[in-house]
């Protein structure tokens, strides 16, 4: 019988090194990769600016054209949504729903294992690792809620867990298998070394923007002020990019960064007041305006614009501002930090 394991690969070092672990056992894998919207590296790698350090490719296919195994990259960003605003076991420390997010993805993995003909499915998780998601209720009711008990296999932790199906059926060798806990990196380094993996990604936390603190704060905003209900695949991106400022429960601006980010925004003018600074090099500013937008709201925004320009502080620049087919021209000078600081998300 030839024995297929389905696993749910990032590319990072765990799941390169449980997916290492089962091929070396002659067992055939092939790889699943979710791509829900919410991955750091991934817009880190369509977004970082030019003079920024190249990064890798994506991991999990460098992973599977390494180690020779088919790899399937499944977009579940849409559906992954309501996972993001109503999850059943809550957040984490920010608005990570880690429980929630894991019963999503095992049951696609079940879903995929009947369509690919695997008899398990394999993850990198590390018993202890992740507060949340990582210890043994939560592994429980990750199996249970999704349908698959028993046949979730953990090479780097399963010598500490109840044998699985593929261990009690002798699909895989338990002697084998990793006993490994606890959030250190180290003995997961230690083992690749050992199975002769050289090249894999330096170990590296926040790996999801609902983990990071200022998504979160972001991502808050936009419920606090727009409800649960409309979050969008645009918005999860939105939120990813460049400077954003709530000035009040009317006004809210987005700046972009460097050129990617500005031409990125200038995509998204619609619907939106744009302000530019004309006569000097500077960052393209998009302006969510509830309602009129009443001089005042007009003055705040291309103060912010001019702040994001090349020009000296303290000069009055030219600032235009366009909403749909009306362009206005006004003077600015460029907002004080202390403002800028206490509205920025």
């Amino acid at each position: 019988m030839v024995v297929k394991a389905l696993g749910m690969l990032s590319g990072g070092l765990d799941s390169s090194l449980a997916a290492k672990i089962l091929v070396d056992m002659g067992i055939e894998v092939e790889g699943v990769n979710f791509s829900t919207g919410f991955c750091v590296t991934e817009h880190s790698r369509n977004f970082k600016d030019e003079k920024e350090k190249p990064l890798r490719p994506n991991e999990a296919l460098r992973l599977a054209a390494e180690l020779r195994f088919k790899l399937h990259i499944v977009d579940v960003s849409k559906d992954y949504l309501p996972v993001v605003t109503s999850p059943k076991y809550g957040y984490g420390a920010n608005l990570n729903p880690c429980i929630d997010c894991r019963v999503f993805m095992f049951k696609r993995m079940r879903g995929l294992m009947d369509q690919y003909g695997a008899q398990f499915m394999f993850t990198g998780e590390v018993l202890g690792q992740r507060p949340m998601s990582q210890h043994r209720e939560a592994l429980k009711i990750i199996e249970r809620d999704s349908g698959l008990d028993g046949l979730v296999l953990r090479p780097l932790s399963a010598a500490l867990l109840d044998p699985t199906i593929p261990e009690i059926k002798g699909w895989v060798d338990r002697s084998k298998l990793l006993a490994l806990s606890g959030r250190s990196r180290k003995p997961q380094m230690a083992a690749a070394k050992e199975l002769g993996m050289e090249d894999y990604p330096q170990p590296a936390g926040g790996c999801c923007y609902l983990t990071d603190p200022q998504y979160a704060k972001r991502l808050r905003d936009f419920f606090d002020y727009n409800g649960k209900p409309a979050l969008t695949q645009e918005v999860v991106l939105m939120l990813k990019v460049g400077r954003h400022f709530r000035v009040s429960n009317r006004l809210k601006v987005l700046i972009g960064r460097n050129e990617r980010e500005n031409n990125f925004l200038k995509l998204y003018e619609k619907g939106r007041h744009v302000f530019e600074v004309p006569d000097y090099s500077s960052a393209h500013v998009l302006a969510e305006i509830r309602g009129d937008a009443d001089p005042e709201i007009v003055r705040t925004v291309a103060a912010m614009a001019a702040r994001y320009s090349d020009a000296s502080r303290g000069t009055r620049v030219r600032v235009q501002h366009r909403y749909g087919d009306v362009e206005e021209q006004l003077e600015a000078e460029a907002m004080d930090e202390e403002t800028l600081a206490g509205w920025r998300l």
